[in-house]
């Protein structure tokens, strides 16, 4: 009798503390904490931003040197790399046949010259003697038709002459402009061909142009600033060199493609750049700078506001009664840790920048520290 009395209790214990674990669970449950965020108000601000362009350093003046006459290399008059002067001369090629046909050609002229004199002086004789009927006609045109002869003879070799001058002259390779050489392709004794061998290139070095390429949608905005950019002062284009450092010299646009590459729906600028202390050479690679013309007073937040959902982007703004909005906004350009905000919010709205990763649309937030958590008891 007893063991059923406290089998009775026993279930009845059961049930009481399951009637009470019932009652627990079906107490509603509370709002979700609220979030702890940090707040930046949006400001405006001046905000200069460049575009970037791949670019490639060139020399505006740039030639190759290549031999107009046949023969072997005699002379070299210069030291790789220097910068050569106009007109300083820069190989000999073996002068010796040259000089000789020139010699000869001189000669062939004073021998013409002095038959042009002969004629001269029997036409003469010939046209007295006819004033008094003492010759033929007929003499004195053949007189007539040998010193035209004669003359043209002279003709004839005044230009064998300034043929065999010429020749003579391209025996010396001289520099077209002040520049500097590279290093030479041929060596002394090396036998040249005309036209075909290279012997060298001079590059000038101030000014240097710079070359990339724009959309054609882009060609309007670059044929404004070719009318509008330039200066001492002008930071339209800045370049940045290989090893990231800034150019300071600014640039001005020297020249616009004739025409859009069809395969590529490009267009090809070159802008020049001063260049005093031979920073830039030939074939550098660079990066170019254009100041965007949405430049100015703009509204900015800190970057890592953003949050990008399915290729939209999107900031929190703490609204009422302390809750989280979700805007969508329209990015500018990136100005180190800050964004430009072309659309979506206006300034002095408190944008969420700590604690986005536990936030929703409509959330509660708050910018207190969150409390410590609670210490176990020993």
């Amino acid at each position: 009798m007893k063991k059923t009395i406290l089998a009775l209790s026993y279930a009845s214990g059961l049930l009481f503390m399951a009637s009470c674990g019932n009652k627990e669970a079906d107490k509603p449950a509370g709002p979700p904490p609220a979030t702890p965020v940090t707040l930046v108000d949006a400001r405006t601000t001046d905000a200069v931003y460049y575009d970037e362009y791949p670019a490639t350093v060139v020399a505006i003046n740039n030639v190759e040197l290549r031999s107009q006459v046949a023969g072997f290399i005699t002379g070299i008059f210069f030291k790789e790399g220097d910068v050569v002067t106009k007109g300083k001369t820069l190989y000999e090629i073996d002068r010796r046949k040259y000089e000789a046909a020139y010699q000869q050609a001189l000669a062939g002229l004073r021998s013409t010259q002095a038959v042009v004199q002969n004629a001269k002086v029997n036409l003469d004789r010939y046209q007295r003697l006819a004033q008094q009927d003492a010759i033929a006609r007929q003499i004195v045109d053949n007189a007539q038709t040998s010193y035209a002869t004669a003359q043209s003879q002279v003709a004839v070799a005044q230009a064998g002459v300034a043929a065999a001058r010429t020749d003579l002259s391209y025996s010396l390779i001289t520099a077209p402009f002040s520049g500097r050489i590279g290093i030479s392709q041929v060596r002394l004794g090396s036998q040249v061909s005309p036209g075909s061998t290279l012997l060298n290139t001079i590059s000038g070095e101030d000014p240097m142009g710079v070359d990339f390429v724009i959309t054609e949608s882009d060609l309007a905005r670059f044929v404004d600033l070719q009318r509008t950019a330039g200066g001492r002062g002008d930071s339209t284009f800045r370049l940045v060199l290989p090893d990231g450092t800034r150019y300071t010299e600014p640039g001005k646009i020297l020249a616009i493609d004739r025409g859009v590459n069809q395969q590529t729906g490009t267009v090809q600028i070159r802008v020049q750049f001063s260049n005093p202390k031979r920073q830039l050479k030939d074939g550098m690679s660079a990066v170019l700078r254009v100041l965007n013309r949405q430049s100015g007073r703009r509204l900015v937040i800190p970057f890592k506001a953003v949050v990008e959902q399915m290729g939209e982007n999107f900031v929190f703004i703490a609204g009422d009664s302390s809750k989280a909005r979700q805007r969508k906004v329209q990015l500018g350009p990136r100005l180190r840790d800050q964004i430009v905000i072309m659309e979506g919010i206006k300034e002095g709205d408190k944008v969420v920048t700590e604690g986005l990763n536990r936030l929703r649309d409509g959330g509660q937030i708050t910018t207190a520290a969150p409390a410590a958590a609670p210490t176990a008891a020993k």
